[in-house]
């Protein structure tokens, strides 16, 4: 045997791919954890207005179902 038979033998060169399976990147489950809270709080928002929309609906309906003509919301002056 000559000798950089026996080096290549006795050295097994690190394998690229096994490097990267060993260290999980973190980057990416930061992206996906912060793509989900900003979605959720989409959700909240959307939610939140549909319920304040729903509720000034629903307060308009009862004056009008009460027989009531003027229903109109008076805002105060500022």
């Amino acid at each position: 045997m000559s000798k950089s038979e026996s080096k290549s033998e006795s050295k097994p060169e690190p394998d690229k791919k096994s490097k990267s399976l060993a260290k999980p990147q973190s980057g990416d489950n930061r992206r996906g954890a912060i793509a989900g809270l900003i979605i959720a709080i989409v959700i909240l928002g959307v939610g939140w207005w549909l319920a304040r929309d729903l509720t000034s609906a629903s307060k308009m309906q009862d004056c009008l179902m009460s027989g009531r003509t003027n229903c109109n919301v008076i805002e105060p002056a500022r």
